[in-house]
């Protein structure tokens, strides 16, 4: 447990974290008096580094160095320290045009949102896409060859999902039109989950009734929404180059690729989501104090976005250094998270 800072440590630790975003680099005692106007004398200054460092919040790199901020000391510099800057109207306005819907699907919204956060912080920008429940429209299986088929999955908010399934050898293409006509009579006007059931019922009462090469496909395609289907959890990120910009060596390339790989999961994807949904607004995770986070260095700030009925339906942010500028990118995340909530109704 972080003990409470006195006004000269905070005011210490504010000053140790700022000069480590604006460089990355390690700060001195004199360094921080100039900083200070000389109100501390450099011995003093040492003196309440010493303190900071005992408390886990500061740590000297080498011998003789400055110190630079712990995980610890930029969790607690963000959460009661960092002073939140404001968005500018053009970051306000690029944000809004950026979010607005119109002409484009909701993924296409999204993948551009990221796009904009990425570029507007210079760290890479990610969506968690809305675990969405719209009710489906329409199923069609389509042949690509012996063993495999497409499947074709439109919602009645137009949002299309193509998906490859393997197939029996030998399938006639009669038994795709069957499957195609099943899924039609039964899954029209319902939610995934809800068409998931149906059908799970309706082919245990037709069985006899069902030709077994289109139950084949039916079971392929219940087994192709299960793992991979329009409501699970999508991750969009764009902009991972820019986390190598601060790369220094091979052991920062490969921790930023295991975060990737981690990110690439489903249990990752929902652990962003169950982040956002213990507290209100935008939540920061900072190394080794998130444990999806701790391999890479690297710090995310992210917040949820509701739909009308103020559900948390997906989330949005960003991941970059653990030395990235919070006052400005914290809002940013925040605003964004807003504007994408209003657009998806």
């Amino acid at each position: 447990m972080v003990p409470d800072l006195n006004e000269r440590s905070r005011e210490v630790l504010r000053l140790v974290v700022e000069a480590y975003v604006e460089t990355g680099e390690p700060i001195g005692s004199r360094s921080l008096s100039r900083k200070l106007g000389m109100s501390l004398s450099p011995a003093t200054i040492r003196n309440v580094m010493a303190d900071l460092e005992e408390t886990g919040l500061l740590y000297a790199p080498h011998t003789s160095a400055g110190r630079l901020p712990t995980d610890a000391g930029l969790q607690l510099f963000v959460d009661g320290i960092l002073e939140i800057g404001n968005l500018t109207e053009t970051d306000r306005k690029n944000i809004e045009a950026q979010c607005a819907a119109s002409g484009r699907t909701l993924n296409q919204v999204l993948e551009e949102t990221s796009s904009l956060l990425s570029g507007l912080s210079h760290c890479a920008g990610l969506v968690v896409a809305p675990k969405k429940e719209a009710p489906l429209k329409h199923i069609e299986f389509v042949s690509l060859g012996p063993g495999r088929a497409l499947v074709v999955i439109v919602n009645q908010d137009g949002l299309v999902e193509n998906r490859v399934i393997d197939l029996p050898l030998g399938m006639p293409a009669s038994s795709l039109i069957e499957a195609s006509n099943f899924f039609s009579a039964h899954v029209a006007g319902r939610t995934l989950g809800e068409a998931q059931e149906r059908v799970r019922t309706q082919i245990a009462a037709e069985r006899a009734e069902l030709d077994q090469l289109s139950r084949s496909v039916v079971e392929a395609g219940l087994a192709t929404w299960s793992n991979a289907g329009i409501g699970d959890d999508v991750l969009i990120v764009r902009g991972q180059a820019n986390l190598l910009e601060d790369v220094t060596g091979m052991a920062d390339l490969e921790r930023i690729r295991a975060l990737f790989q981690k990110l690439e999961t489903n249990e990752a994807l929902l652990s962003l989501i169950e982040a956002t949904e213990g507290a209100e607004g935008v939540q920061i995770f900072i190394g080794a104090d998130n444990e999806l986070f701790s391999l890479a260095g690297c710090s995310v700030i992210i917040a949820p976005f509701s739909n009308s009925e103020e559900k948390i339906v997906g989330a949005i942010g960003v991941v970059g250094p653990a030395r990235m500028n919070y006052g400005r990118i914290i809002p940013m995340v925040d605003y964004t998270a807003k504007i994408v909530g209003r657009v998806i109704g």
